[in-house]
């Protein structure tokens, strides 16, 4: 059975990593000033910092049903028998429920996972849906699979400004400016579902060893039976100097020695709501 496995950009898989992949992805959709843009094809990390910083007005949104379906169409007239579809976490975006509601007119040639994962942790499991098509699962067999996996992952984020956190309604003006005062940078975390809180810190390499410190709990408590070998960590961030990233990079290969690592601009539905400067790690099973 030829199985297509279909994400959207939310996975930071660019369209050339997608093709050395064997993989397709769906562009997501952005709202600058009214004008929609899609990442990864008409919009680059670059130009949508640029934007952001400057003040435009920028919203995200999912991608149309139209699109969507598609996208379907033309993989199934290429010959592919089923798509399995691996939509951002339905705690994040309504993209997935959308999704699954439209699969259900394909008389099982589309399956879509709920996965509940986004960025660095999505591009594991889409990796994860080619190794299993490659030893002959079914679309149904690997929907099922990346489901029952779904909460092997974590996510760490710290932010750098308080200011795209304020305008999207998620800390209060007041809290933005006493934060900004005081030099305090927020950590976030993403287990499965939402964009939730964590701790604080005052510098961002205070919060990058919270962050570590942070995985390797989450390694001792929900993964202690996971070797190193069969970790894959992804270091994360949003226009990040490339002395900045490599910094990163190397904290990380020194915590978690052993581990398959690499680096991933965060996907502008994350980076809309902390701005840039922001660095993360997401840490999955192999």
């Amino acid at each position: 059975m030829k199985i297509a496995v279909l994400t959207d950009t939310n996975s930071g898989i660019t369209a050339a990593e997608a093709e050395r992949l064997g993989v397709f992805t769906l562009p997501m959709p952005v709202l600058i000033d009214g004008e929609i843009c899609f990442e990864g094809k008409d919009l680059t990390e670059e130009r949508f910092y640029a934007l952001l910083t400057a003040g435009r007005e920028i919203s995200t949104s999912q991608p149309s049903p139209g699109d969507v379906m598609k996208r379907w169409d033309s993989l199934l007239e290429q010959g592919f028998d089923q798509i399995v579809h691996i939509p951002m976490s339905s705690g994040l975006s309504n993209s997935c429920e959308t999704a699954a509601g439209l699969a259900a007119s394909y008389e099982g040639n589309v399956f879509v996972a709920d996965n509940h994962r986004i960025s660095v942790t999505l591009r594991e499991s889409v990796r994860t849906a080619v190794s299993l098509a490659a030893v002959g699962k079914t679309g149904g067999e690997i929907k099922a699979e990346l489901e029952r996996t779904a909460a092997l992952s974590t996510i760490y984020i710290s932010v750098n400004t308080l200011e795209y956190l304020k305008k999207g309604g998620r800390i209060t003006p007041a809290a933005a400016m006493i934060g900004s005062a005081l030099g305090i940078k927020p950590i976030l975390t993403i287990q499965g579902e939402k964009l939730d809180a964590f701790s604080k810190a005052r510098t961002m390499r205070k919060c990058q060893q919270k962050m570590i410190e942070a995985v390797k709990k989450d390694l001792k408590t929900r993964f202690p039976d996971a070797e190193m070998k069969d970790l894959r960590v992804g270091a994360a961030g949003t226009m990040l100097p490339d002395a900045e990233r490599d910094g990163w990079l190397k904290m990380l290969a020194e915590a978690f020695p052993g581990a398959e690592l690499h680096y991933d601009p965060l996907s502008v539905s994350i980076g809309c709501h902390i701005g840039p400067g922001a660095v993360a790690v997401g840490v999955s099973l192999c």
